[in-house]
């Protein structure tokens, strides 16, 4: 039987996969040696892929809801009738009625530029996005540091001789390419250090060489009491800072003027252990990577700005073996036309949290708000797209709630999920499986870019079109899609697309506003003759490749010139597994170069982050850890990732038959206390409200400090498995700059259930 190669869509590593398919199922899976970022490498996850296309919850046909149940409608009726309840909404309320929610995932990203043209041709800006329940504090700091939101350092694992992996626990979670194979080599080293911070003992700091188990929610004071080490005992870089960075001397008396063995006593670390790890990252070729351990934690934003900064003090940001930021297909487009604080000051708050765009999305975490407000501007319609709210987001009960109250809900997914079956419409996509799809950013690295597009490899079994079809059809039947010139039709007709291009260019000379709805015109025309919008949008995405990432194919083998794009095209499509596409050298790279900021230099002088870094002090901390202790005795930490969990990627239980997948971690000395037994049932009870689960006793945790997995309490074929982590978290319980959720400091109370 045939291998097909493919990829893995259960996180953002995309790993290359080959499946073998029998009756249009697939029966086998393996990693794929010739993928050029995984060469092989796949967890338990990728080997399950088949629990993800094939079960009795997959959309056949679009729903609309009648009563109380779902009635099968036509494709034309669907898009008419949504199309005209939402024209309807934003004509009699404005169109900050109307939010878009997702609109794209990591492994199928193709939608988003279909669905962000639906959004904008109808006037609203309201983009919510799982990214923003995670990321976007980090962002907001970039934006202030490097001049550019969307320019994030990685740390250079190939070449570090220090890693300091902080509330990251890649054993589990990767997040990196080949991540187990990579933290294991480094930890067998004897001539590299890792080095984690983690209040529990996880897989990675098992084999670290150095753990610190910090006390949950002192991670900001432990930082700021590390730079603070640092500039003390002079081990700071001096020269970096002169050169490479503006604003620490508006900045270095909050550290310089600080107690850091009080606030070691805060975090519960031993003085002496920490300074050791302080020495060996200012001396060392040392990098950092950090993870929701800390992005979702107290003061999150403010541990991105002090991660930047220790950065900068050691000289480690954009130096061999530290944080470099990867090239791929965006090097070399020049700076952004405005600075992200002029960005912000255009795009919108939402109207009742106040909470800004940072990348221009919004959190997730404040929609319920926006919905239920009764502000005269509340949000009244939402498309959910390749998400589930009612399981990945913070407060289950606070967006049933709210989405019970919009008056038009419409769902575009695969399954019949959670949020799917609150909807008002539900409109069945291809899956990953049954689509070509591809993500260009996860391609990016150092010194090499990789591209791939993920070809079919079984067929729909039912109506299913690509999600970005299904935008494409709705803004059509809006009007917000222009004429297409019967010349650009023939052209692609031809199945010449030379031809096409040069006509393609002809009519966007003729009609320049036409290039806002580039994508829509090109799935409708060279879409036609691929058998992919999605495809048709990759070919349009590599037809204007700035000179540096022309420079950069050329040393692998590409030809530079007009023709380049059509030619890496040919290959991606040549190469269903992935191809290297460019390459920098990596003994001459200026690193500093990805900067926007106007001096080329990281600014670390943020007004917003020194009022708060003076928050940081280690009485006020103390006094604020034990507010809760009386209500709630234990810390929560919800969203442990495992070899079991896949957020709600893998709806089929069975994937986990006989295994003990669903747990809330307790170390033994506070089940002792409680009289817990493990495998019994206990009760958690949280401000946002109460679940049950199975306990399991171990040292892995510390005292004090529980743990439950995400991607639990699913709906399938009718039944619930598992317990529902967002039924715990409040989502009000969130950072204060970018909304992002506190997932892992939740107060709460275990008791017997």
């Amino acid at each position: 039987m045939e291998w097909k190669k493919t990829g893995c869509v259960c996180c953002a590593n995309l790993c290359g996969l080959e499946v073998q398919v029998e009756n249009n199922r697939i029966v086998k899976v393996r990693g794929d040696k010739d993928h050029p970022r995984s060469e092989g490498y796949v967890c338990r996850k990728g080997l399950n892929i088949a629990y993800h296309q094939h079960h009795v919850d997959r959309l056949m046909y679009p729903l609309k809801k009648v009563g109380d149940a779902f009635e099968r409608i036509s494709w034309d009726q669907a898009v008419h009738e949504v199309a005209e309840k939402l024209s309807a909404t934003v004509k009699e309320h404005g169109p900050r009625s109307f939010a878009l929610m997702g609109g794209f995932t990591v492994a199928c990203p193709s939608q988003g530029t279909f669905a962000i043209h639906l959004l904008r041709s109808l006037g609203s800006q309201y983009s919510y996005n799982a990214l923003a329940q995670e990321l976007t504090g980090r962002y907001w700091v970039d934006g202030k540091t490097f001049g550019n939101q969307s320019h994030q350092t990685v740390p250079h694992l190939d070449e570090t001789d220090m890693l300091l992996a902080v509330g990251w626990n890649p054993m589990m979670s990767h997040h990196t390419p080949q991540a187990r194979r990579v933290l294991t080599r480094l930890s067998k080293d004897p001539n590299r250090l890792l080095v984690v911070i983690d209040p529990r003992l996880s897989e990675t700091a098992k084999i670290a060489d150095i753990h610190l188990p910090v006390k949950p929610g002192t991670d900001a004071l432990l930082y700021r009491a590390m730079i603070s080490i640092i500039l003390e005992e002079g081990w700071h870089n001096q020269d970096y800072m002169d050169r490479r960075v503006s604003g620490f001397e508006a900045i270095r008396s909050l550290f310089t003027d600080f107690d850091a063995k009080a606030a070691l006593g805060v975090c519960e670390l031993d003085y002496a252990r920490v300074r050791e790890v302080c020495r060996f990252f200012a001396t060392r070729k040392s990098c950092l990577r950090s993870d929701l351990g800390v992005l979702m934690t107290r003061h999150s934003t403010l541990i991105s700005y002090l991660e930047n900064a220790l950065l900068s003090v050691c000289g480690r940001i954009g130096a061999e073996g530290g944080n470099i930021f990867p090239v791929g297909l965006r090097s070399g487009r020049g700076n952004p036309k405005s600075t992200p604080d002029e960005q912000e000051a255009r795009s919108w708050r939402t109207v009742t949290s106040h909470y800004p765009a940072i990348t221009s999305i919004y959190p997730p975490n404040v929609m319920p708000e926006e919905i239920l407000s009764g502000h005269p501007d509340r949000l009244r319609a939402v498309v959910v797209s390749g998400a589930n709210p009612l399981r990945s987001y913070a407060d289950t009960t606070a967006y049933e709630k709210a989405f019970s109250r919009l008056d038009l809900l419409v769902t575009v997914d695969i399954a019949m999920t959670e949020t799917a079956a609150l909807s008002h419409y539900v409109l069945p996509a291809l899956s990953a499986y049954e689509s070509w799809d591809g993500n260009p950013l996860i391609g990016e690295g150092f010194p090499k870019v990789s591209l791939q597009m993920r070809p079919p490899v079984v067929k729909p079994e039912g109506e299913q079109i690509e999600a970005g079809e299904i935008f494409l059809r709705l803004s059509d039947r809006l009007g917000f899609v222009p004429e297409i010139p019967e010349s650009l039709n023939k052209a692609a007709d031809s199945g010449d697309r030379f031809r096409f291009g040069m006509a393609l260019m002809e009519y966007l000379r003729s009609d320049p506003k036409a290039a806002r709805s580039l994508p829509c015109i090109l799935s409708k025309t060279l879409g036609k003759t691929l058998g992919s919008g999605n495809l048709a949008a990759f070919w349009g995405l590599l037809q204007n490749l700035p000179p540096a990432v022309q420079e950069m194919a050329a040393r692998v083998g590409f030809h530079p010139g007009p023709g380049l794009g059509e030619e890496i095209f040919k290959a991606v499509l040549q190469h269903p597994e992935g191809i290297w596409v460019g390459e920098v050298d990596a003994a001459t790279w200026d690193h500093f170069q990805a900067l926007d900021t106007q001096d080329g230099r990281i600014h670390l002088d943020a007004p917003e982050m020194k009022e708060w870094i003076q928050e940081i002090d280690p009485v006020l901390e103390s006094k604020r850890l034990r507010e809760h202790e009386e209500a709630y005795p234990f810390i929560l930490s919800s969203g442990r990732h495992m070899d079991f969990n896949a957020n709600t990627s893998l709806r089929d239980p069975a994937w986990n038959e006989g295994k003990r997948a669903c747990t809330v971690l307790m170390h033994p000395e506070d089940a002792e206390r409680c009289g817990f037994n493990d495998g019994q049932r206990v009760r958690i009870t949280t401000e946002a409200g109460k679940e049950t689960i199975e306990l399991e006793v171990t040292r892995s945790t510390r005292p004090g400090y529980i743990m439950i997995p995400q991607g639990f309490g699913l709906v399938h074929g009718g039944k619930t498995y598992g317990t529902n982590a967002n039924r715990l978290t409040k989502n009000t319980h969130r950072d204060r700059i970018a909304g992002t959720p506190l997932h892992r400091y939740i107060p709460c109370k275990v008791e017997a259930a």
